[in-house]
């Protein structure tokens, strides 16, 4: 590892995907930047990593916090180099219903979802479009392919960092800059560990990292997996609403969400 390697900065890195992929795009060669608003799994990630010769910093932040976010970033860019790959991943699932509708709830999903998304790009975009070159990737989900039951911010958050990524794409792709946006089914996390009931096509921990460092690798423009849930979803938008509604409500009627999760 040289101060030369390309630096990936993560934010939510201190559990789940955030953490297992720092340890895999170490492996590929990359400085990890490491961003988690708590310290605990950042600190053991920085041993570990320090441990196996590779470059590391991190610091703390809220991805809520503009002001601090970008102080932060600024903190590890100092430290490590400028961002040529930004994972915005932090985010958080909280069930909002409609039967129940709570307003705080929804709008803390949709604050570290999508403004977090958002403010995670705009603390690196400025540089990279000075530098002329970078990667963003922004972690999205299946769930943003339509609303869900009892999922209602978490689907909007996730369909509207969809909507940021596609319009970043469009625009950066000529001076040089990468947008890649990944959409995952249920992946064995804590997040999911809340999670009650039947979650059809889980895919463990390992295998999706596997899945989003591809996508990375391959620079792809937007990558669902995994793919018999792609194929099944995709398939059911071509239904007519009423189908749609059907379906999606016998399968979220086999879910409930035990607590907050992050």
């Amino acid at each position: 590892m040289t101060p030369s390697s390309p630096v990936a900065l993560i934010t939510g890195t201190g559990s789940g995907i955030g953490l297992a992929l720092a340890h895999r795009l170490a492996r590929e060669g990359y400085a990890i930047a490491a961003l988690d608003r708590r310290d605990d799994g950042l600190r053991s990630l920085a041993d570990d990593l320090l441990a196996q010769g590779h470059r590391i910093a991190w610091a703390l932040a809220d991805v809520t916090d503009p002001p601090a976010l970008i102080a932060a970033v600024r903190e590890l860019e100092a430290q490590l180099g400028p961002t040529d790959l930004l994972v915005a991943n932090a985010g958080i699932g909280l069930e909002t219903s409609g039967l129940n509708y709570d307003i705080a709830a929804m709008n803390k999903v949709l604050n570290v979802n999508l403004l977090g998304v958002s403010n995670s790009i705009g603390a690196v975009l400025p540089g990279m479009v000075e530098r002329r070159r970078g990667h963003i990737v922004g972690m999205s989900s299946i769930a943003s392919y339509r609303g869900m039951p009892r999922m209602l911010a978490y689907s909007a958050s996730k369909a509207g960092v969809n909507a940021i990524m596609d319009g970043l794409r469009v625009e950066l792709k000529p001076i040089g800059i990468y947008v890649t946006t990944i959409c995952p089914g249920w992946i064995r996390t804590p997040m999911t560990a809340q999670l009650e009931g039947t979650l059809e096509h889980m895919v463990d921990l390992d295998t999706a990292v596997e899945e989003i460092a591809y996508a990375i690798r391959k620079k792809l423009l937007f990558h669902t997996f995994p793919r018999r849930m792609r194929w099944k979803l995709g398939f059911m938008r071509i239904w007519p609403l009423s189908w749609q509604d059907a379906m999606i409500r016998s399968m979220m009627n086999q879910v409930n969400v035990k607590k907050e999760a992050e």
